[in-house]
């Protein structure tokens, strides 16, 4: 059967903030056919791709009208007859159509969805699923380690609490299916000790719990009542991650703490972080500094770098290059990997490898904007990426790739889905 690709289809749909987002359906000669839908962000860092809006009233200016005429136009006239197992091929093809540093002229939104599409296309005339058809020549698959939100701040929650993201890991979970059982009754026990304090706002972005804390460690005094209260040990069981998204809230090495009512620079943030990391079990911290701050960045890595996951975000926006250069700088030790970030599979693989070439620890991403597509599982899956950060534990646009992950575990025929080893994790 052939997998030549015969035709690329781009439709609006829906994601999870009820905002348009693009879908590419790729259909090849053989009748195989591949999906995927783009997610989008709420902070961004500055070197992601960009994605396509029109801009005016219509949806409040997000409507991606003209991406989906680029997939329906430009890039199924690009890809009619490439062969859709090269993906390097098909990538390269739809970064030269485009023609930007930062996938502004057809969106990063209508690329990654193609891209994301044509390898589903690929696995589908394999007749494999993806995990399976991206992870060919192993037999040594694993499911990816849950970061899990349970509050929800910043950009996600009104700005009521600095942080972005109060997560856990079930760091002393056995498997996959045993990861969320943990969460899901951290995560009802932390609903409870806030309804019965009167803190609870709502749901938040992610899914996590919209709280109504006064100070940014409240909200971290509470997560360890939830770990507490749910039967489990801080630190042992079950431990905490952070996002700090600090490039949210900072410019130049200044930040504005909202919820301390504050101000700090560099040297105050970091300390403050510091200091949660000697008095919370705290095992991962994303973003701690600005994207523009690589110097602060470095000098907390180099405080830090041994007790935590030190985690790039906005700091290397999924980038091969932005990571060599985080590294040769010597800020943070983990990358996140968020494939619309950077527009392709393609980029999406190069950025994860030289993670891996560096030493540092990698984390596949779900976005703020979410939908029903479960591709990251199969990327974490495939690629043998030990952490996956999807939200929390709540809303089907989450709910849809966490139980994603039990159907792979279930295909692989391992009870409740193997996890990397513990002594392969920093905290090990």
């Amino acid at each position: 059967m052939s997998v030549e690709i015969k035709t690329a289809k781009g439709r609006r749909v829906w994601d999870s903030r009820g905002r348009p987002t693009i879908e590419t359906e790729i259909e090849l000669v053989s009748g195989a056919v591949g999906r995927a839908i783009a997610p989008a962000g709420a902070s961004t860092g500055s070197g992601e791709a960009v994605d396509k809006r029109d801009g005016g009233d219509t949806f409040g200016g997000f409507d991606v009208k003209a991406g989906v005429a680029a997939v329906n136009g430009e890039i199924a006239n690009c890809l009619r007859g490439l062969d859709a197992s090269d993906q390097e091929q098909v990538d390269a093809a739809l970064i030269e159509l485009d023609g930007t540093a930062n996938k502004s002229r057809l969106g990063g939104n209508a690329l990654i969805a193609t891209s994301m599409a044509v390898a589903h296309g690929a696995a589908a005339e394999a007749e494999l699923p993806l995990w399976q058809y991206l992870g060919k020549g192993r037999d040594d698959f694993f499911l990816p380690l849950p970061e899990i939100q349970i509050f929800g701040g910043g950009a996600h929650a009104g700005r009521r609490v600095d942080v972005q993201d109060f997560m856990v890991i079930a760091t002393g979970a056995k498997t996959y299916e045993q990861a969320l059982e943990w969460t899901a009754e951290v995560y009802r026990c932390a609903g409870r000790i806030m309804t019965e304090a009167g803190l609870n706002q709502g749901v938040a972005d992610e899914g996590g719990y919209w709280p109504a804390f006064v100070s940014n460690e409240q909200a971290l005094d509470y997560l360890v009542r939830a770990i507490e209260g749910a039967g489990f040990i801080p630190g042992e069981d079950v431990a905490i991650s952070l996002d700090i998204a600090a490039t949210d809230f900072g410019k130049a090495g200044r930040y504005q703490l909202s919820a301390d009512k504050r101000e700090v620079d560099s040297d105050g943030l970091s300390e403050m972080l510091l200091r949660w990391i000697e008095r919370y079990p705290i095992v991962a911290i994303e973003d701690p500094l600005g994207e523009d701050d690589p110097e602060a960045m470095a000098a907390f890595t180099a405080a830090a770098g041994d007790k935590v996951e030190v985690i790039a975000d906005d700091f290397i926006c999924t980038s091969a290059s932005r990571i060599e250069e985080a590294h040769r700088g010597g800020a943070c030790n983990t990358a996140l990997i968020k494939p619309n970030q950077v527009g392709t599979l393609t980029e999406t693989k190069a950025a994860l490898d030289r993670s891996r070439q560096l030493g540092w620890e990698s984390i596949v991403s779900a976005r703020s904007g979410e939908t029903e597509d479960t591709t990251i599982v199969h990327l974490a899956v495939g690629w043998g990426v030990k952490q996956l950060k999807v939200g929390s534990f709540s809303r089907s646009e989450r709910m849809a790739k966490w139980n994603e992950g039990l159907r792979v575990a279930e295909t692989l025929g391992q009870q409740g889905g193997r996890l990397a080893p513990r002594k392969s994790f920093p905290w090990g």
